[in-house]
């Protein structure tokens, strides 16, 4: 199937608020045909390729968040038509207002029916990149009620640094939850129809509640950063695990140009 690539225009409201609040929902991005597709092959590729045996009850509160499954785009050419989407990635460019973006990598996030929360976190703990120019399309596969666990963001939340040295976890959860709450941020949590994507910066804190359904969450992201972006030190063990699994052979200093990262949108 074709996907659209047409361009989707931003008003001029959109962009600043983005700028302002570094997450944004916007509607119709796709077609119910598109989503109804994406939704068949994707769930086929996560299908097969999921390795996760343990029951709910027996994993701890990141693996019942989610069935977490990267770069399948490198797995099924269907599925890259969606990763590539020019219409996504010229979004994303006209968000963080750069001149392109390139790919850092694509991941499946299925919260299963019964499935946990997905602790406060900032995305970009784990991402070895020296500016703050990334940003994540969340591309749900199907319409998310609220008792679905849809995305629930701290707006503007990126201003502050506590927190951003902790991994998602209980202790996230916990800790970063008691600092947003005694914080003026608005937190933002609304159901999605299908069709709709939502875009976040790598530092915004943000959450997803429980899926208290009887059917499985099913969710693509792709994550984009600046074409200009490059490799720092990593800070952390998840850092150098993504600079080693998401950017093979680059090297500290220089753009995040693997194979694996290719430009999607440049001006």
């Amino acid at each position: 199937m074709k996907t659209n690539d047409s361009p989707y225009t931003l008003s001029a409201a959109q962009i600043t608020t983005y700028q302002k609040k570094n997450h944004i929902k916007l509607p119709a991005v796709f077609s119910q045909e598109e989503i109804g597709y994406f939704n068949r092959i994707v769930s086929e590729k996560v299908n097969e390729r999921n390795q996760e045996t343990r029951t709910l009850k027996e994993r701890d509160t990141y693996g019942k968040a989610f069935l977490q499954l990267f770069n399948l785009w490198t797995h099924c050419n269907k599925i890259s038509a969606l990763v590539f989407n020019q219409r996504l990635a010229k979004i994303a460019a006209d968000l963080m207002q750069v001149d392109g973006v390139r790919l850092y990598h694509d991941q499946a996030l299925f919260k299963e029916a019964g499935g946990g929360i997905t602790p406060w976190h900032a995305d970009q703990y784990y991402w070895p990149m020296d500016t703050d120019k990334t940003i994540t399309a969340w591309i749900p596969l199907q319409a998310i009620p609220l008792a679905m666990g849809p995305l629930e963001f701290s707006s503007g939340s990126q201003k502050i640094h506590f927190g951003r040295d902790m991994s998602i976890s209980d202790e996230s959860e916990a800790e970063i939850g008691k600092k947003l709450r005694v914080s003026d941020f608005e937190h933002v949590k609304v159901p999605f129809d299908a069709g709709d994507v939502s875009f976040h910066s790598g530092w915004v804190f943000h959450r997803a509640g429980a899926n208290t359904t009887q059917e499985t969450r099913k969710v693509m992201t792709v994550i984009y950063v600046d074409q200009a972006i490059r490799l720092k030190k990593p800070e952390n063990e998840g850092q150098m695990n993504d600079w080693k699994t998401w950017c093979p052979g680059v090297k500290i200093g220089d753009v995040v140009d693997s194979h694996l990262n290719p430009t999607l949108y440049s001006r």
